[in-house]
Parts: C-alpha cells; structure tokens; sequence
C-alpha cells in the first residue's frame, strides 16, 4: 500500500526500519483514512499501463464530464473524488512524473504538486483537448514532435491554448483543413497548456501560431485569413513534387525514363467530355504518392491523336505501373473516381509489394547494405500498402526496404527473438548489428526512426550478444515495449549513443522477451537504465534526455558528488576548514523519495562546483555514523555552513521541493554575498568613473526570473572574485539609473570593463545569458581582448 502526502512520516521522508514498529499503531490509524492512496492511477482513469498521452486525455476527459463537482452538487465527496482522477491525470500525461510514479509509486512523487487545482465543468467540456477525437488532425506532445517535424514530410502545426478563444474559432477550420489535406500534408496541433516546455522552445508567445515545417527548412509562420481555402492555398505552397504535362515531343522519353527507375505513371486525361480532375487535385496526388509514381496531364483537346493512342476519348485518369502497357490486357488500371483519396488508396493497392527475403538471401544482403525491414506474420492490411512508400522516403538515406514473412520463415525469426510483427534497422554490419523500432507504427514515425537509427549507435540486445565480459562500458536500457516512457527514451539513446560513439556502447533489451536475463539483473520497473563499466554497474536515476545521460556519464567519470564514508565524513565535514562549507544527503538505497532524489542532488553538485562541497552518506551501509549523527528519516539533507565554531553545527533543508534549482539557493542562501547592491551615487562613482572592471545585475524584486537568476549571479561572483567586481542595482528603487543604462527587461546583466582614461558608457557591454559559466567565459574573453589591446598599443608607444 502506498502512502500519501499528508503523512506525517511520508510527506519528505522514508521512516527508518527500526522505528516502524514503534508507530505502527499510529500508520495503521492513518491508513484507515487514507486508504485511497492504495488506489491505481491507471485504474483510475480506467486506462491500460500502454496508453498513449491522447487516449489518457480522452479517458480523463470522459470522467470529468460526469464526475464534476459541478455536475454532483449533492455530492459531499465529489470534490475529493475529482481531485484523485485529477492527480492521476496530472502525473500519466507528464513522461518523468509518469516514469517516477511506475517506479516508485506515490512515494516517488512527494515533491510533485499536482492535482490540487482544477478547472470548470464548463472548461473541461468546451476546452479541453480540442482536437483529441479528429483522426485526420495528429496531436503532438514534447516526446514526439521533434521526431514528427524531422521526418522529411510537410507539417503544418497548431499551437494553441486551451482558454484562447481564437483557437476556438479557428477548431472548426482546421478540422475541415485536415480533411481537405489528409494524406497531402500532416496536419497537427499542439497543446500549449499541457506543452508549455515545448512551445516555449518553438517560440510561441501567441495563440493560435500556426507554423509549416519540414526538415533542412525554417520554420514559416502563417499570416494570412484563418479560412479553409487560405490556409489550402498556402500549404500547397509546400507541396513541391511536379505534376509534368505530357505530349508528343515528351512522353515516351518521360514514360521509359520512370520505367527505367521502376516508377510508374498516373496521368490524367483531359478531353471535351467526361470530368477531369482539376489542377489542384492533380497536385495534391503529386504529393501524396511523390516517390512513389509520377503525375501528369495531357490536354487531349490539343492532342486528340495522341490520347486515342492511350485508348482515351473522353476525359479519364490511368495508372501506368513500371512495364505495362496498353497492349498488356490489364496492366494498366483505369480509374473512375476523381476524390485525391480513393485514388490514392487505389494506387498504392496496385503497387508491386516489398521485396522479400528469405533466409538464404537475408544474410547475404543485410552484410554489406543498410535496410529497413518489415516483419510479418502472415497478416495484410491497410498499413502494409503504406510501407510501399518506404522505399522512397528513405532513398536518399541509402535505405534498401524489404520484409520477411515470420510464417514461412520461423527459423529466421526465432533467431533474432522476433515474437510479433514489427520493423528493424539492419546497419549494413551483419545480421546481428539492428534495431527494433518500438514507436508509432505511423509512416512518418518509422521513417524518422529508420533515419535516426542508422546515424546512431544503438543495439538490439539478445542473450547471445548481452554485455558481459566487462571489456568495454556499456550502457544497457532494460524496457518493456508497451510502456510510453520507455518508448520515449529511445530516440535520447540514439542521440547520447553519437556524442559518446567510441568511449560507450549502447544496448536495449525488451524485459517482455528476454525476462529471465532482466530477472538476474533484478529488474523490477521500466526503463530501467544501467551502465555496466568493467566491474562497476551504475543504475541511471537522470531525466529521459540526452543531456540527462551525458551528465550522468561525466559524473561517473569526474564525480560532483563525493561518497562519504565514517572516516572521511569526519574528516572533511567534520574537520571542514574555516572557509568551506558542505550540503550533505543522508539516504537509504531502498527509499523511493531518496532514489527520486538523486540525479537532482547530482545537478546540484555540479551548479555548485567550486563553491559549495556537496557528499552522500549511505545509512544503510554506515548505519552506525547516521544513528550517531541522530538522523531519523530519510533523505535527510543538512548543510554544514562555514566559519561555524562548533563543526557540528548544521541547517537541516526542510523545503518542500527537491528540485537541483530549490536545493541550490537554499545551498547559496547560507553564504555570504559575493556581490554588492549598488545606489545612483555608487554607479555614477564606483561603475562609471572607476578604475575596476564590473559586472552588474539590473533586477527587479518583484521579477520571477530575477529571483530564479540571483543565486546563478552569486556563483558567478565568487567565479571572478579578485578580477571582476559585481554588482546588483534594484530596478524599481533606482528606476532613473536603470532608464539612464537603457534597461528594457529583468533581469539584464551588462559588464563594464576599466578602459584606462577613457570614460564608459551608462549601458555597458550587454551579455545575453543567464548561466554564470556562459557569463564567466563571455567576461573572460573580453578581458583577454582589452589585454592584446594594451599590449599592442603599449608597443606601438615604445
């Protein structure tokens, strides 16, 4: 059973084991109460541990129609039960608090306020999760646009916030956009309220910001009226492939040509009577099938001859496949429709299949050449027409496309521990070098998954390639397909594989397949990502993000955080020097909100660098230091200031957040300031007529970035302390200064290098960066130049 947050025992810590006993009476009473907490998020929402981010907003969506307060006055416990499906959501739909809650549980989540609030019934009715039921309008989410606008297609993306009421006004449009469009260009929304880190990234700052991308462009914002044909004709803009005009002087050569290439033709004839499909239709369908066969028309009022030479004597549309001809009965299909879709579909159906391997030609293949394989067992449906298109789409990323039947060739199959239809990289190294695409089974998804993973490093681990001589590091991520979060941390592998090709090896390996290797690591939660370093293995407990891994990778090999043994505690914190101060974790390996705590204790360490010495202690292994030290729960985080006369004096952190930034100023709280406030007289004679170099903080008090950057600004102090003075002004205290200085936002921080006799300017030199090792570089540099300045023009005098 888990415990909620408003446990006594639970809200920051894990009880010692030795003390549970004593207040059992005291737990049992509160479980009582509280046993909703034992409740499952999943099952809350009544949603299967697999679903996706959408089908969680639909779920929820469902629920907060009927379980509204709103909508169940009477109800005295509506409010309560609504806040439960309310957190539930609030977790599932965030991929690390998702991650976290998987693991560890509620336990894991304690420093997550979430759920506490909620909306409307209204809100949730006429507000929420606008495009959630439009099948042809995909919505993207943080884990897969990035994937989604890289993939080489057209996409058309909706920002738009959920309160906004021009969203609202364009929802109707843009759905009858989408289905104007579908199968042309991909159109998607994104949700900003729950995307916020996103659409912050992308530079939205209004709503709806409609934007076009595609990959090696810009992305292009759209401008223009807000109705259907407006926004047709822009994107058609986008939709690049040719539609060629055929006659006598061209169209044979253009014929053999794409036969030559094993490309048909699908070409309209346009004739006085009969319907021939409009010039906008024909472009749509250049797009939609580019690759694929070519598009073209002829005009059979100007070439009557030559259209009766195609058997063509009113207006009619054909598709010509690689080889056929008209003498061929049936080789060439005639159509009789005119909607871009039908015709689509009736194309792709007519295209010849994948090619297919067998095991005699698998092996001899796959040595030399890179592939994108589908496998098959024995099933056809409407996807497997789509996959025709593969070979085309990764043609110029020198990817053959091909399959294999799993039914025919079980061997093969049961070889590479293939279980289920699915797709696979080959890297052109063998049979044994691939990867399993575990995402979306939507075209644009494998197409970017088979481009990334041939660039990337990643393999598919089996028993008979599994790491474990110990010569080389590997790191290993034990997943599960069906889980969203381990799906998500696939494509930050394939990118934390290129950075670091040549110093580690990376390997997935699906715990649903392979549950006997994952039982003898003791895996029990997904993903679950280890680094195996000769004897050493180190479990990754970071972010789902590349830079996440490659932090946790460096500090492997240059820790942050120092490992605190009985001596060395004694030692260094005890025996700490006058000038030294120390923030020390005391935790149990097998505590949820410990093990939640410890990539963020790591970040902290490295912010802190130089400034601050950051230690662990583990009490399981020392537990006779931690019962000395009179530590009762777990983590217990305690900082250790400087020039303190008793050395065991400490400040316990009693915040509620856990997070590297919370733990930081609360760290940097505790020291003495490194920078000076400055009034109108100290910048008019300290700044502007002294002889010292400044960096200087223009802030406000009431700013919430300027609260954010004023420990970063400490840091950086000290990081200049003896070369660079710096200085705070107060903005809304010395509103002339800062005007004087042209300050337009907070906060700015503007440097003032001493150039000799010549007076400086009230603005400064501006450095557009709020990261002390960006602003300490940036300084550094500057001063190196003014030197070489000095220096030549010290020579040029002699």
């Amino acid at each position: 059973m888990r415990l909620q947050k408003s446990s006594v025992s639970t809200v920051q810590n894990c009880l010692k084991p030795w003390r549970k006993t004593l207040l059992f009476l005291f737990i049992f009473t509160w479980l009582v109460v509280s046993s909703h907490s034992d409740e499952d998020y999943y099952k809350l929402l009544g949603i299967s541990r697999d679903s996706s981010t959408r089908e969680i907003r639909q779920a929820f969506k469902k629920l907060a129609l009927t379980m509204h307060p709103d909508k169940n006055p009477n109800d005295e416990t509506a409010h309560e039960k609504f806040l439960k499906i309310n957190r539930a959501y609030e977790v599932l739909k965030d991929e690390d608090l998702r991650k976290k809650y998987d693991k560890y549980g509620e336990k894991g989540l304690q420093d997550e306020q979430h759920g506490g609030r909620y909306e409307s019934w209204n809100f949730y009715r006429y507000d929420f999760g606008i495009y959630d039921e439009d099948p042809e309008i995909i919505t993207l989410d943080r884990g897969d646009f990035d994937a989604a606008v890289n993939s080489g297609e057209v996409w058309f993306v909706n920002f738009y916030f959920p309160r906004c009421s021009h969203c609202h006004d364009l929802a109707p449009t843009w759905r009858e956009f989408a289905k104007e469009m579908d199968g042309v260009i991909r159109i998607s929304a994104v949700n900003c309220g729950d995307n916020n880190r996103l659409c912050r990234s992308k530079g939205i700052s209004s709503y709806p910001s409609l934007f076009i991308f595609r990959a090696g462009m810009n992305p292009e914002k759209y401008y223009g009226e807000r109705s259907k044909h407006s926004l047709t004709k822009f994107a058609m803009q986008y939709v690049t492939s040719k539609v060629t005009e055929l006659w006598q002087g061209n169209v044979f050569t253009e014929i053999d040509q794409a036969f030559s290439e094993r490309i048909g033709w699908l070409i309209t004839f346009c004739a006085d009577t009969g319907d021939c499909l409009e010039a906008q239709t024909r472009q749509k369908l250049a797009g939609m099938l580019d690759g694929v066969v070519k598009v073209g028309w002829m005009d059979c009022t100007l070439h009557a001859e030559l259209c009766e030479s195609f058997d063509v004597t009113s207006s009619s549309s054909a598709l010509f496949p690689p080889g056929s001809s008209l003498a061929q009965e049936g080789s060439v299909l005639f159509l009789k429709t005119l909607d871009a879709r039908e015709i689509y579909a009736q194309v792709m159906q007519a295209m010849p299949e994948l090619e297919t391997l067998s095991k005699l030609s698998f092996e001899e293949k796959l040595a030399r050449h890179r592939w994108l394989i589908s496998f098959t067992f024995g099933e056809n449906g409407a996807s497997t027409h789509e996959y025709k298109k593969l070979s085309a789409l990764l043609k110029h990323s020198h990817i053959q496309v091909g399959k294999v039947d799993c039914v025919s060739e079980a061997e093969l199959c049961a070889s590479l521990y293939i279980q289920k239809s699915c797709v696979a990289v080959f890297k052109g190294l063998g049979v044994h070098d691939f990867e399993i695409h575990h995402g979306k089974e939507a075209l644009y998804n494998i197409v970017a998954f088979a481009k990334e993973s041939v660039s990337a490093h990643v393999t598919t681990l089996r028993p008979e390639n599994f790491p474990r001589d110990g010569k080389e590091p590997w790191l290993v991520d034990f997943f599960a397909p069906w889980c969203p979060p381990c799906r998500a941390l696939l494509p930050e592998l394939r990118k934390a594989s290129i950075q670091l090709y040549g110093q580690m090896k990376f390997g997935t390996l699906d715990c649903t397949i392979h549950e006997g290797l994952c039982s003898r690591y003791n895996i029990n939660a997904y993903p679950t990502t280890v680094i195996f370093n000769k004897s050493s293995v180190h479990e990754y407990e970071g972010h789902h993000s590349a830079d996440g891994i490659l932090e946790f990778i460096q500090d492997l090999v240059n820790p942050a955080v120092v490992t605190l043994t009985p001596d060395t505690f004694q030692q260094l914190v005890k025996r700490r020097k006058q000038t030294e101060t120390w923030v020390v974790d005391f935790y149990a390996p097998w505590c949820g909100p410990c093990q939640a705590l410890l990539p963020e204790w790591r970040r902290m360490a490295r912010m802190l660098s130089g400034v601050i010495n950051v230690g662990t202690v583990d009490c399981q292994k020392h537990h006779s230091l931690c019962q000395s030290e009179n530590v009762r729960a777990y983590p217990e985080i305690r900082l250790f200031p400087q020039n303190s006369n008793r050395r065991d004096q400490y400040h316990s952190y009693n915040g509620w957040h856990r997070d590297a930034q919370s733990l930081k100023t609360w760290a940097l709280s505790s020291l003495p300031r490194a920078s000076v406030d400055l009034t109108p007289e100290d910048f008019k004679r300290k700044i502007l007529e002294g002889k010292e170099h400044w960096v200087l903080d223009f802030y406000a008090p009431w700013c919430g970035p300027c609260q954010h950057f004023a420990p970063e600004f400490e840091i950086l102090a000290r990081m200049l302390k003896g070369t660079v003075r710096a200085g705070k002004v107060d903005c809304q205290a010395h509103y002339q200064t800062c005007q004087s200085a042209g300050i337009t936002a907070y906060p700015t921080v503007r440097f003032y290098p001493y150039l000799g006799t010549q007076r400086r300017q009230q603005g400064g030199e501006y450095i557009n960066s709020r990261d002390s090792n960006v602003i300490s570089d940036v300084i550094h540099q500057r001063l190196q130049q003014l030197a070489l300045k000095n220096k030549s023009k010290l020579k040029d005098e002699l």
